[in-house]
């Protein structure tokens, strides 16, 4: 009896012993899992890259997309055209590279899409850019490459956002330039009108507009269809969010007071280089030296108090030309163009030249330097041979936006030029296409 005691309390005790070895382990095991899933949690992915439009070698310059019959077209075509694009740019080290171009597909915010390139690629997936000139009479020595897209070699076959990736031999990557693919699917109506709102009615302009789609089938508007409205083709001011405030029987009517404004800002300051031995109205002196043309305008002020005046613009575009030339893509000249601008420094941010041929973005060579003896920005850039339209913009570190009536003033007769861009991405779709296109201006309101 005492034997069978002894062998129950063995027994028991190490039941007891297994169990709680065992539980030590499962927890063990439990904190490790744990301890992975915080390590995972705190990992943060890096946001999607958003293709710009620029060069990224210093070397570049002058990098332009157009239609090729029309120097001051937006990169946009038709699906299944037989319009091109004619692309081009020049590289400052005047030797000869070997540069090749190819295309990548992009969301409706530049991100690239996630299709692989047999999929709205035909053709081979990079294309060789053979076309080149040297620069002729000028004192800055340059190359000159040109492209026509699409070609038999490699065509789009989706619409939608594009971007063309130009890199040398080896693989790297020089610049970027979105173009776009357009299949019309649906039809645009708008109105520029000045804002609805009694405080904005003297500075802001209001685009209201109704998208007709009969021919697409729209299953959530509030989903399936993006729409992009930009003032001047501006990137920095870009209103993106936009939903229908009604829904009709194939209409979306987007008609807000607020969500779809803009400040009408002021029109463009301009200056005219296309000849460099003699001088324009905005023009104070030009000097040579044995290695670069310099231009030096006159002061340019503030007009934020001004009362508006018609000033004629290409709203903030820009057109290559050489007066004395025959062929401006070759003979076109480089120079340094010094922009002054006296007025009290900002504590609160920088200014910059900001226009087309700054791409709309905020670029180092584009931002201008207080000088504390004469009590003015300064600046200057590296620009080849042509008429620009400028204004000079705040950086404002406090709200932190690019705020252009800063210095230029705004008010609601200015004319400026509003895009309006329609995307549909139905259930099931990876990819957005490019479905509606409009332009429209303000030129009418005064």
């Amino acid at each position: 009896m005492k034997i069978n005691k002894l062998l129950t309390i063995l027994t028991f005790s190490t039941f007891i012993l297994i169990s709680c070895h065992s539980t030590k382990d499962i927890i063990i095991s439990d904190n490790s899992l744990i301890d992975s899933v915080i390590t995972e949690s705190i990992t943060i992915p890096k946001p999607p890259y958003i293709y710009k439009n620029g060069s990224l070698s210093t070397q570049i310059k002058t990098l332009l997309c157009h239609q090729k019959e029309d120097e001051l077209s937006l990169p946009i075509l038709n699906f299944n055209t037989n319009k091109q694009l004619l692309v081009s740019f020049d590289d400052l080290d005047a030797d000869i590279k070997n540069y090749y171009y190819t295309i990548v597909h992009c969301n409706s915010d530049w991100t690239a899409s996630d299709l692989m390139e047999s999929e709205y690629i035909s053709g081979f997936t990079n294309e060789a850019i053979t076309d080149h000139d040297f620069s002729f009479n000028t004192i800055q020595k340059y190359t000159h490459y040109t492209f026509n897209f699409p070609d038999d070699n490699l065509k789009p076959i989706l619409s939608g956002n594009y971007v063309f990736k130009i890199f040398e031999e080896g693989g790297e990557t020089i610049a970027y330039k979105r173009f776009m693919i357009l299949e019309n699917k649906l039809t645009i109506e708008a109105q520029v009108r000045r804002a609805t709102l009694a405080n904005d009615r003297n500075t802001k302009h209001e685009i209201d507009f109704i998208i007709k789609h009969p021919n697409l089938v729209v299953a959530d508007p509030f989903a399936d269809i993006k729409v992009t409205i930009k003032q001047n083709n501006k990137e920095d001011n870009a209103i993106t969010d936009l939903t229908p405030i009604f829904v009709k029987n194939n209409e979306l009517v987007y008609d807000y007071e607020d969500d779809n404004t803009f400040l009408g800002n002021n029109e463009f300051r301009h200056f005219d280089i296309k000849s460099l031995r003699f001088q324009s109205d905005r023009i104070k002196e030009i000097t040579y030296d044995s290695n670069y043309n310099h231009v030096y305008l006159f002061n340019d002020r503030k007009r934020p108090f001004d009362r508006y005046s018609i000033e004629p613009d290409i709203n903030g575009k820009f057109l290559i030309k050489s007066q004395e030339g025959w062929k401006t893509a070759i003979e076109a000249d480089y120079a340094f163009v010094h922009f002054t601008l006296p007025v009290d420094q900002v504590s609160y941010g920088d200014l910059y030249v900001i226009g087309g041929f700054s791409d709309w973005q905020l670029k180092d060579e584009f931002r201008l330097r207080y000088n504390d003896k004469q009590r003015r920005y300064e600046g200057n850039i590296y620009i080849k041979q042509g008429y620009y339209n400028y204004h000079y913009a705040l950086n404002d570190t406090i709200t932190k936006r690019v705020d252009i009536s800063f210095i230029e003033g705004t008010h609601y007769q200015t004319r400026n030029d509003y895009y309006v861009y329609v995307y549909y991405r139905a259930i099931g779709d990876r990819y957005d296409r490019f479905v509606g296109f409009l332009k429209t201006s303000s030129k009418e309101l005064f």
